[in-house]
């Protein structure tokens, strides 16, 4: 039985009458008789008994009143729940990550979510990538985007995937000749990063450093498009997950070389603190962030 059946007869029930139902439900008098024809054939029973002056439901109609209300107020309970939890979800959210990789492919999607929860406001935190733990636990940002877990009880960290880095040269560049780059093959390279300090730059964490490895050379281009004409030129190396690359046009002359003989893969995680993780606009944001970044 479809729903304007029911709004039909709680409406007719309530005004009295056909005639006076009709600016309630914006339907001429001959379209809500029909409608009521249509339903009492169907039902193979009257819902109203009419009389000049009053209609009033009969037994079998009074039954569907009650049901019609139960229904009605049932929606009603629905749309109010909703609109609680969209309530629930508007706030703003301080965001920022401890690889600068992920700043290429935050904006878009920042755009998808305003799409799907607008009263979502994000802020990217572009300073300090490097002490970004701290800055979560001191409430400067919200959500924290690292590679390692962190060692705090106040934290909960959600791991969101795993990538592998590697090393982009040119294919006449003395080490193309490798199956994969040994920590010693970075000690005569020059090395082209985004930005200093050393400690969130990821190959030398956890690559150089351990094995201590510091290139002849280092130079920090906020910009990834210089980056890749330098080495297009040959004047250098950059080490970056693929998928930081996919929007830029790369030269047939650029190669990817593995980092390790098992390569340097890493873990990605997403550090929130726990007094703030079950918060509505905290678990969409996650939940999207695992959504979009499993896709890509």
């Amino acid at each position: 039985m479809e729903l304007k059946y029911f709004r039909l007869i709680k409406t007719i029930a309530e005004e009295g009458s056909i005639a006076n139902s009709t600016e309630r439900l914006f339907l001429t008098q001959s379209a809500l008789s029909h409608q009521l024809r249509e339903l009492e054939e169907r039902l193979e029973f009257k819902v109203f008994h009419r009389t000049r002056n009053k209609w009033e439901l009969t037994p079998e109609g009074a039954e569907l009143y009650k049901l019609a209300n139960k229904l009605f107020s049932s929606i009603d309970e629905g749309f109010m729940a909703i609109k609680h939890i969209k309530e629930g979800s508007k706030g703003s959210i301080k965001l920022s990550a401890e690889c600068q990789s992920f700043f290429h492919s935050i904006p878009s999607f920042i755009q998808k979510m305003g799409i799907l929860y607008p009263e979502i406001e994000i802020d990217v935190t572009l300073g300090a990538t490097h002490q970004t733990i701290s800055q979560v636990l001191s409430n400067d940002i919200d959500i924290a985007i690292v590679t390692s877990n962190p060692e705090s009880d106040e934290l909960s960290c959600i791991p969101v995937f795993k990538d592998e880095i590697f090393a982009i040269i040119h294919k006449e560049n003395a080490l193309n000749h490798l199956d994969y780059l040994d920590a010693s093959h970075f000690g005569n390279v020059h090395l082209l990063i985004n930005s200093f300090p050393l400690e969130g730059v990821a190959v030398y964490e956890h690559f150089l450093k351990p094995n201590r490895i510091h290139p002849i050379k280092i130079s920090a281009i906020p910009f990834t498009e210089i980056t890749l004409s330098m080495i297009n030129a040959n004047m250098g190396i950059m080490c970056a997950p693929k998928w930081q690359l996919s929007s830029f046009k790369l030269s047939k002359e650029l190669v990817f070389k593995r980092i390790g003989e098992n390569g340097l893969k890493r873990k990605h995680c997403l550090v929130v603190k726990k007094e703030h993780r079950n918060k509505k606009h905290i678990h969409d944001f996650i939940s999207s962030f695992e959504e979009y970044f499993l896709e890509a």
